[in-house]
């Protein structure tokens, strides 16, 4: 049983770059094991503020699709928050569904929707957050992978 759980950690695939959309984050993955990771991003999203998520991400491998590199697609859950540059704050749930290609060398593009729902805070009343369905929710990564 231990054999199998550090040869998953062994095979854990850690990366870091940047996702290019309605803003720019820097990124890092880091591998848990074969089956999974942690995604943190610090961006700032339509460059009007700066913001910061982490998910949990699944990652499936498709393996019809393997020739010199591996192509996996992933969905994840997590938190985020973010503040603009007038004041207001937000908190809220992030979502992250994806794909993406690990070249035979230490490259990983990837194509994912991050979308963040929560309250905004900040003048007046409380609302409710809807620019993190768009801002910096699409995006184009570009990683180096590190392992």
């Amino acid at each position: 049983m231990l054999a199998v759980a550090s040869l998953g950690l062994a095979n854990a695939q850690s990366a870091i770059g940047g996702r290019l959309g309605a803003g720019v984050d820097f990124s890092y993955l880091h591998g848990l094991n074969s089956g999974n990771r942690l995604s943190i991003d610090v961006g700032f999203p339509l460059f009007y503020g700066v913001s910061g998520a982490v998910t949990y991400d699944w990652m499936f491998p498709i393996n019809s699709w393997q020739e010199k590199g591996s192509w996996n697609w992933f969905a994840g859950v997590g938190g985020a928050l973010g503040c603009t540059w007038n004041g207001y704050f937000n908190v809220g749930v992030a979502g992250r569904v994806g794909v993406e290609y690990n070249f035979w060398f230490p490259l990983q593009l990837s194509l994912d929707w991050r979308p963040v729902i929560g309250p905004v805070f900040g003048h007046g009343e409380p609302g409710f957050y809807t620019n993190g369905f768009y801002a910096g929710a699409f995006a184009l990564g570009v990683r180096y992978i590190l392992n």
